[in-house]
């Protein structure tokens, strides 16, 4: 079955709903020293409160921040507070980690589940002073009597507590007296990680486990022509070489044997068809769109953008094109499993258990409650780890081995083995009437299908909100269009960190800049300009709003806090520039970058400085919200600057940092981060920063240079 990318996005929203109380979790005899009104919230006699986290850990700090949720509206004692991963059960029906959406999708529900624990420790404390419940508050991890000052800490209550019903509607806190949401709060599970005691997916050991490393078609849909397993059995410390759905796994005592086990095994590949693609013959698709027999799908339009380009004084137009891009994770793909007796139990970093789940089920003859998952933490996600490619292949090593076995991937495994977000290709144009009023805007772009979410299907239309960044262009423009043409890869292609935003606003905030400049009007004003109009957009189907104002404040703030009107600091023979450029992600976070940078004589670029200012709703820690816009940065800078996969004979060229660069401590930039105060909710932040990135840099080349950037990576050989 086909999964559309906004299919996921619903879908993490559902998990997020689920925490709502309406699968109270029995308790089962253990009244006495534990209080556990909800499947999500357990406080014990010690007084140690936990919280079941159902979201993946992959460095957004997640789970920090819906600790910090609980702790606000439990009124717990921070120091008090822990946390416990879920696994996919009937308590925890939807686990999917992805779409900035985690603490936003979460906020409400997960403050119920915490007031309702609230509420009915206050009630436990009442009850056992014979007094008023409205008379008693609950304040850091106890009950304190306002009449007598009495005091009694959730630890002593929790045996009459667990008695209670729980409330379905229970009050909760006014934002105004909150204390620890909207503060600066470190790591939850810093210490654990930074001393080694934190468990990753390669950190994972049962008992009786062995290692295996596979052999795969380094081409999507290459066959095995031949190996010799022998060869691979005689290298010491190999146990079984075992053939499985997607290759021929090296089964050892330990990571080294498996992998000289797999050298050893010389296994050669049939190609097939695919070994005639490259980079060049992938453009040409994407070039000629027509080729694929799929219609363009126009997903937004608005008056007559033919007609008023035909009539336009001036016609601007340009074409932007992005590269292949791998994930690159710290951590590469890795899962441990163990098959034995009708059941199987897996160890992986995954975001999406319960794709594990019903994935390993599936291959493994198992209904999906003989499959448990276990969620480690993350050595970096960014979408990849949406996929269960991995964690089903260490299922079958393990069921054709009989053995528990961690399947490890090494780095070349993780770049040749990767979804890789698809290039893009956007032609933009805009007409501009003799006042100088920018009268039509036309968005089109072409990119390859998403392979990870189901096979390409060309009677199907695209999802109907994309473009994301040309669907919701947010400017005021009379006459606009935005449209898209889907084109079957023979790669494989997946999420990638912010998705189809990079490139589309990586054009659309690049080609306003030229529009400025053809119009002789600063960039800065000519996007305050064009949000001028109905305060509200509402697009076409409803699916997102933007609040042009909240834009509007959000580069004001911007530009004033980067110095717009006055000059770079000057850098010693090289030319110096400043470009701005902004999103709206999905119609919720609102968010732009101003970035300083200096081209050297041999077209070098340096990024000296990114001022950002971000509307994202609530913030729950500030702390947190400034690691993920560095975060999103240094991402971003990469993906301008650094990085590329190219595709000769049907694979990808580069398999190591080395060829993949990405950016490194000396490259990072000072980042400047600014907020405003939204709404009382939070909008996600995990993917934000990254789209406007590019633009930015982009933007603040030309202004050093006086050279338009139209491709990704940027290129020394184009600044000359």
């Amino acid at each position: 079955m086909s999964a559309t990318r906004r299919a996921f996005l619903k879908t993490s929203a559902i998990g997020g709903a689920a925490l709502l109380l309406e699968v109270p979790l029995p308790i089962r005899g253990e009244q006495k020293t534990r209080f556990a009104p909800n499947q999500w919230v357990r406080v014990g006699s010690d007084g140690r409160v936990t919280l079941v986290v159902a979201r993946s850990e992959m460095g957004q700090g997640v789970r920090t921040a819906l600790a910090m949720i609980l702790a606000e509206e439990l009124e717990a004692d921070w120091a008090s507070v822990s946390i416990e991963q879920a696994s996919p059960g009937p308590d925890y029906t939807e686990m999917n980690t992805g779409g900035s959406g985690s603490v936003e999708d979460s906020w409400k529900a997960l403050r119920t589940a915490a007031a309702a624990a609230r509420t009915m420790l206050i009630e436990a404390a009442a009850r056992t002073w014979k007094v008023d419940p409205a008379s008693c508050a609950a304040r850091d991890g106890s009950i304190v009597h306002s009449g007598t000052g009495r005091k009694l800490s959730y630890g002593s209550l929790v045996s009459l507590a667990s008695t209670l019903p729980v409330p379905k509607e229970p009050p909760l806190k006014d934002p105004k007296d909150f204390r620890l949401v909207g503060t600066e709060v470190k790591r939850i599970d810093g210490p654990a990680i930074v001393s080694g005691s934190a468990r990753y997916g390669l950190d994972v050991r049962v008992p009786g486990m062995l290692f295996a490393v596979v052999a795969r078609p380094p081409v999507p849909g290459g066959k095995l022509a031949r190996s010799d397993a022998a060869k691979a059995r005689a290298v010491p410390g190999v146990v079984q070489v075992v053939e499985i759905a997607g290759g021929v796994a090296v089964v050892a005592r330990d990571t080294w044997s498996a992998l000289s086990g797999r050298d050893a095994l010389g296994a050669v590949w049939d190609d097939g068809s695919a070994s005639s693609v490259s980079t060049e013959e992938l453009w040409r698709r994407l070039d000629d769109p027509s080729s694929t027999r799929h219609a363009r799908h126009v997903t937004r339009k608005e008056g007559d953008v033919e007609a008023a380009l035909a009539s336009a004084a001036t016609r601007v137009a340009a074409t932007y094109r992005d590269s292949f891009q791998a994930h690159g994770s710290v951590e590469p793909q890795n899962a441990t499993a163990s098959v034995a007796n009708g059941r199987c139990e897996i160890w992986a970093p995954t975001q999406n258990p319960q794709r594990v789940q019903k994935e390993a089920a599936k291959v493994l003859g198992l209904a999906p409650d003989g499959v448990t998952v276990h969620v480690t933490l993350l050595g970096g996600g960014f979408g990849r780890r949406l996929h269960a490619d991995y964690a089903v292949e260490a299922a079958e090593v393990s069921k054709a081995a009989g053995h528990p076995v961690q399947v490890v991937w090494s780095r070349e495994d993780d770049f040749l083995g990767d979804y890789l977000h698809p290039p893009e290709r956007v032609d933009l144009e805009a007409g501009i009437d003799a006042a100088g009023r920018v009268t039509a805007w036309r968005h089109r772009a072409s990119s390859f299908h998403l392979s990870m979410f189901g096979s390409f299907d060309p009677s199907s239309p695209p999802d109907e909100e994309l473009p994301w960044g040309g669907y919701d262009t947010p400017y005021a423009i009379p006459n606009l269009a935005a449209e898209y043409t889907r084109v079957e890869s023979p790669l494989r292609t997946g999420a990638w960190r912010a998705v189809f935003y990079p490139p589309n606003v990586f054009a659309r905030e690049s080609f306003l800049d030229e529009v400025a400049g053809r119009l002789g009007k600063d960039p800065l004003a000519l996007r305050l300009e064009l949000l001028e109009g109905d305060p509200i957009l509402t697009l076409a189907g409803g699916y997102w709003k933007i609040d042009r104002r909240r834009l509007r404040a959000v580069l004001e703030l911007a530009g004033q806090r980067a110095g717009w009107t006055s000059p770079v600091a000057p850098v010693a023979g090289r030319r110096v520039g400043r470009g701005i450029a902004c999103n709206v992600y999905h119609g919720r976070t609102l968010l732009a970058h101003v970035a300083e940078v200096s081209v050297g004589p041999q077209g070098d670029v340096r990024v000296h400085r990114i001022v950002t200012a971000a509307d994202c709703g609530r913030v729950v820690n500030k702390l947190g919200l400034v690691g993920q816009v560095e975060s999103g940065v240094a991402w971003g800078l990469s993906y301008a600057l650094k990085g590329e996969i190219t595709i000769r004979g049907g694979r990808i060229v580069q398999t190591s940092f080395r060829d993949f660069p990405i950016l490194g401590l000396s490259d990072m930039p000072a980042v400047e981060v600014h907020t405003i105060d939204g709404a009382d909710a939070p909008s996600g932040f995990g993917e934000q920063p990254v789209p406007p990135v590019a633009p930015a840099v982009a933007n603040a080349i030309f202004a050093a240079t006086g050279k338009r950037v139209r491709r990704i990576p940027i290129r020394a050989e184009d600044l000359k």
